[in-house]
C-alpha cells in the first residue's frame, strides 16, 4: 500500500496572469494550457474509475487497498480543483476549451463497458503524466522567469503524480487486466492525447497570434526535442511501459519526496 496525502495548496488563483505567464514564451504557456484545459474532466474520469475499480475487488483488497484509493482520489480531486481556477483564468483571457469537449464525448462510449478498458486508459494517461511529471522535477528551469505560484503548481501537481503513479496499473492487475490490452490502451491513448494536445496547443496559439511567429517554431523545438526537451527525455520510458514485466515502481525517483521536502511551507496536509 501507498501512503498519498491529500495537500491544500497555498496558492493564488483569483488573481490574474500574464497571457505568456511561462517565463515569457509563447508556446510554452501554450501548451502548459492546453494539458492544464485536459485536467479536469480527464481527472474526473480517473477518479470515477478508480472508484468503480475498487468497488468490484473482493473484500480483503478493498480493505487492503481503501487508504491509498481514497488519497488517490483525493490528490485527483485537489487537481481538478486547483486546474479549474487556472483554466478560468485562461477562459478570461480568450481561450476556448476544445478538449474538454471532446473528452467528454470519448468518456461517454464506456459507460456499460468493461472496466478494465477504463481502467487500462486511466494506467497508461498516468504513465504519461508520471514521465511528464518526472521530466519537470528533473528541469524545473523550463518554469524560470515564470511567477512562483505557478511555477509552484504545476511542479505540486507533478510531485503528486509521482505519488500515486501505480495506483490505477495495480488496480488493472488486480482485476485480472492482461498485457496485451494494456499495451493496446497504451497505444491508442498516446496517438489520441498526443494528438489532442497538439490541436488544443495549435489552437491557443493561434487566438494569441503567434502561431506563425518563427521564436514559437523555434521555442517548441527546442522544449520537445532539445537536449533537456520532453520527448527525448520520456520516449525510453514510454517505451518500457510495453515490457511484460513493467511496474510503474521501476521508474520511481526521490525528486518528488525531495520536491516536497524542499517546499512543505507552501502546502499543508489535509487532515495532518
Amino acid at each position: 500500500m501507498t501512503e498519498l496525502p491529500v495537500r491544500r495548496l497555498h496558492i493564488d488563483l483569483a488573481t490574474p496572469f500574464a497571457r505568456h505567464w511561462c517565463g515569457g514564451d509563447a508556446f510554452r504557456s501554450a501548451f502548459f494550457n492546453a494539458l492544464s484545459m485536459s485536467f479536469p474532466t480527464g481527472e474526473q474520469f480517473f477518479i470515477d474509475t478508480v472508484r468503480a475499480a475498487h468497488k468490484t475487488l473482493p473484500a480483503a483488497q478493498q480493505a487492503r487497498l481503501q487508504a491509498e484509493v481514497q488519497g488517490f482520489v483525493g490528490q485527483e480531486a485537489t487537481h481538478r480543483r486547483i486546474h479549474g481556477l487556472f483554466n478560468a483564468q485562461l477562459a478570461q483571457q480568450g481561450l476556448v476549451n476544445d478538449w474538454e469537449v471532446r473528452n467528454l464525448k470519448n468518456q461517454a462510449t464506456f459507460a456499460g463497458t468493461d472496466l478494465r478498458h477504463a481502467l487500462a486508459i486511466t494506467a497508461a494517461h498516468e504513465h504519461f503524466t508520471a514521465i511528464f511529471a518526472e521530466w519537470l522535477l528533473t528541469y524545473p528551469a523550463w518554469f524560470d522567469g515564470s511567477e512562483e505560484r505557478l511555477a509552484t503548481m504545476w511542479l505540486w501537481h507533478c510531485a503528486e503524480e509521482s505519488e500515486h503513479r501505480a495506483t490505477a496499473f495495480d488496480l488493472y492487475q488486480a482485476l485480472g487486466g492482461n498485457h496485451d490490452w494494456r499495451v493496446t490502451w497504451m497505444q491508442r491513448v498516446s496517438l489520441s492525447f498526443g494528438r489532442d494536445l497538439q490541436r488544443q496547443t495549435i489552437a491557443n496559439l493561434k487566438r494569441d497570434g503567434t502561431l506563425w511567429q518563427l521564436r514559437t517554431w523555434t521555442s517548441a523545438a527546442r522544449f520537445l526535442f532539445g537536449k533537456r526537451g520532453l520527448l527525448r527525455f520520456g520516449l525510453r520510458q514510454w517505451r518500457n511501459y510495453s515490457r511484460a514485466d513493467f511496474h510503474p515502481s521501476q521508474q520511481e525517483s526521490q525528486r518528488s519526496s525531495v520536491w516536497l521536502k524542499a517546499h512543505a511551507q507552501q502546502y499543508s496536509v489535509v487532515g495532518g
